[in-house]
């Protein structure tokens, strides 16, 4: 467990970004309908495609509407995305999450699939 922890602490994970870390839901041109802009930020040469997803304080998906619910985002790529969701959720809305998604053809033990979440306060 103490070779784990080191080994942890040497090697530096790379990941992927999402920002804003916390972030607020605002008005949006449609009736009932409120948004977050979000970026992201790959910094994984082994990962291409991230889902997007919305979820609640148990981590139980909320319904959303994006551009994307996958995106591609190759290594060292930027992405500006709306997240859209009905009013009435705004409030259940606790994390909008995003979650690499590793090739099946690649049969590597040590990768590695990493979730990054924001948080609405």
């Amino acid at each position: 467990m103490a070779f784990f922890l080191t080994f942890i602490m040497v090697c530096s994970v790379k990941a992927h970004e999402m920002v804003p870390t916390y972030p607020k839901w605002e008005s949006s041109h449609i009736l009932g309908v409120v948004r977050t802009r979000m970026e992201m930020f790959n910094k994984r040469k082994d990962v291409d495609y991230y889902e997007i997803g919305v979820f609640d304080e148990n981590m139980k998906p909320i319904p959303f509407v994006s551009k994307y619910s996958l995106v591609k985002l190759t290594y060292l790529q930027h992405l500006k995305f709306d997240v859209y969701i009905n009013k009435n959720d705004e409030v259940r809305a606790r994390y909008i999450c995003s979650k690499s998604k590793l090739k099946t053809e690649v049969k590597v033990r040590t990768a590695v699939s990493s979730r990054i979440c924001s948080k609405f306060k």
